[in-house]
Order: C-alpha cells, then structure tokens, then sequence
C-alpha cells in the first residue's frame, strides 16, 4: 500500500513545520511519508533541534526547504499549513493536493527573553503540535468522531 504524502508548510521551515516532520514520521511512518517546506526558508533552528533531540527525535538530515521544491512535482494527500503566514501566503492553487489544512501554532523563533524561556517557548510549541499530529491520526482512523 502506497504511503500517504504529506507536506508541512511554514514561513522558514526551522522550527514548526520541521517538528511536525519528525513527528508524523515517528509516530505514523509506516502510513504516511512526510515532508516540510517554507516560503521563505532559513536554516533549522538550534533550539529546534534541541528539543526534539531532548524526546529522542534526531534531525540529522533536516534542513529547510523551499515550498517551490515540492510544487507540481509530488502529489501531497495533504498539506498542512502551521502557522498563519503560509496560510496566507501560501498559493490558493496549490497543485496536487488532495486535502489542505491549517493548525496555528505561534512560533517560537520569535520568542523573546532568556535561553530557559526561548526554550520554554520551543518545548510548548513542540508538544502542541505532537497533540495536534495524534488527534488528526485519531480523527482520521475515526471519522464519524
């Protein structure tokens, strides 16, 4: 049975899109083959990578991507937007996409103060979008709720 694809869409593809990556890799590998992306890409955060690695996630391998990589070139089940900006601006025609969503989750590269509470910010964030990933599994094994 083929894989479902699907592509998480951020601005910079360093912190939130590349958790749900990981996540959705980890948890439902074996029926979905996950992808992320940017409009406008930056490198993987630091902190990213530090929070995922405290859970036992390695991103060794991960770094950002451009949205236009994937575009007209996979057929994506999904896309999921992850935060309001690449819902925004993410193109309304989309091609080869069957299903697209949005989950807002704020992003903690813009979280301001010390280390212990950037990497607050990072862990709460982190965990948002691991509940978000198993509640949409749940919801998909059980559509009628």
């Amino acid at each position: 049975m083929e894989k479902i694809k699907v592509l998480f869409l951020c601005t910079g593809n360093s912190a939130r899109s590349q958790m749900a990556e990981a996540f959705l890799r980890q948890i439902a590998g074996d029926q979905f083959e996950a992808y992320s992306a940017g409009l406008d890409p930056k490198a993987v955060h630091p902190l990213t990578i530090r929070v995922m690695t405290e859970i036992g996630i390695s991103l060794d391998g991960h770094y950002a991507k451009h949205v236009r990589e994937f575009m007209g070139r996979k057929h994506f089940g999904y896309l999921i937007t992850v935060c309001g900006a690449a819902e925004k601006q993410c193109p309304s025609t989309f091609p080869d996409i069957s299903h697209r969503l949005h989950w807002a989750f704020d992003d903690p590269a813009s979280a301001e103060g010390t280390e212990a509470e950037k990497l607050l910010k990072f862990r709460e964030v982190r965990d948002q979008i691991k509940r978000r990933i198993q509640a949409w599994l749940t919801e998909l094994r059980n559509p009628s709720g």
